[in-house]
């Protein structure tokens, strides 16, 4: 199958290397000319340093080049700019063609889902997946056992997109619930932003053990009160992820915590990194939804505190820790702690 692959990072190379091990035609597509060019002339993408780009992998920044004939389009930008790509495919792309988001992430102005976007630009008929779950570039490039999930409303597109991802090395899974996936895939960033700011204070196992528990309850819980499903929060596109990202040294979101933890701004935090930062944006995201729904999101919202209104990390730790007392399963009267 001709497949184009949106977005020449180094999520979007690893998938182009996916496809092609799996015997596609494949075309890795880059907004900047440039970038694409040193690629095209090097064969290895700066950000996945050592990992060759076989020839028959064809790059372009020509969105017309990279739509012609193609019977998948996988979205793999980052979270700001899936708006963008998905209206510059508007009129390229019709229902022949899986449009599969790869991208992870919450709109930060609108706190839209990526699936809802890609609908409401590309029209209702083309045929829509999420794929989410631990998946980190840099393993995925260099053939690293892998497993994520492949979710659509149809079924039937789910198990196309698993057909056309699966091999020895990267195991797709498929459902129906893409708003757990989604919702998944976007607010364990904000979570991994939490683990990384305790790690740089110092604090112990016990509290990121406490973190990732908390979170998880707390992504399910936005995760239901927004039609999707608990156990999909304990899948890979939920607790799979989150656990990489909380403790891996290739997360962005917990490399950018751990400068926080350690005094430093968030913005300075952020240009250290050097790539996107995915949680800042989901934190804002995942605030005004909580809001919006009335769900408690006590972890997220103090992240969004910490980046956004300069709140000392130390003192929202001592917020969270000095809340209400109540019981984990949420059943039981709450008490204020004396």
């Amino acid at each position: 199958m001709k497949v184009s692959i949106f977005g020449s990072g180094a999520w979007g190379t690893a998938i182009a290397l996916l496809l092609s091990d799996n015997g596609h035609n494949v075309t890795l597509w880059s907004k900047f000319p440039n970038e694409g060019a040193i690629i095209s002339e090097t064969r290895e993408n700066p950000l996945l340093k050592g990992v060759t780009i076989p020839e028959d992998i064809y790059i372009t920044s020509d969105i017309e080049e990279a739509t012609i004939g193609i019977g998948a389009a996988v979205i793999a930008v980052p979270s700001f700019a899936v708006r963008e790509i998905s209206e510059e495919l508007a009129g390229w792309i019709d229902d022949s063609c899986d449009v599969i988001c790869m991208s992870k992430g919450i709109e930060k102005d609108s706190s839209s889902l990526f699936t809802g976007i890609l609908k409401e630009t590309l029209g209702g008929h083309v045929p829509i997946a999420s794929v989410s779950g631990p998946t980190h570039a840099e393993e995925v490039a260099r053939r690293l056992p892998t497993a994520c999930v492949a979710a659509s409303e149809d079924i039937e597109v789910a198990e196309r997109v698993q057909s056309l991802l699966m091999n020895v090395n990267f195991r797709v899974y498929t459902s129906t619930d893409v708003v757990g996936v989604e919702l998944g895939a976007a607010l364990k960033n904000v979570i991994a932003l939490a683990a990384g700011i305790c790690d740089g204070l110092g604090l112990g196992d016990n509290t990121a053990a406490t973190l990732i528990t908390r979170g998880l309850s707390e992504m399910a819980s936005l995760a239901v009160a927004m039609g999707g499903r608990k156990e999909t929060l304990a899948g890979l596109a939920g607790l799979g992820d989150l656990i990489v990202t909380c403790n891996s040294q290739h997360s962005r979101n917990r490399r950018a915590g751990v400068l926080i933890g350690r005094g430093r701004s968030t913005e300075d935090a952020i240009k250290e990194v050097g790539a996107v930062v995915e949680g800042y944006y989901a934190a804002k995201a995942a605030k005004k939804l909580a809001e919006e729904i009335a769900v408690d999101m006590p972890i997220c919202n103090e992240v969004y505190c910490v980046l956004f209104e300069n709140k000392d990390p130390v003192e929202a730790m001592r917020d969270l820790m000095s809340r209400q007392r109540k019981s984990e399963d949420g059943t039981g009267e709450e008490r204020w702690v004396i």
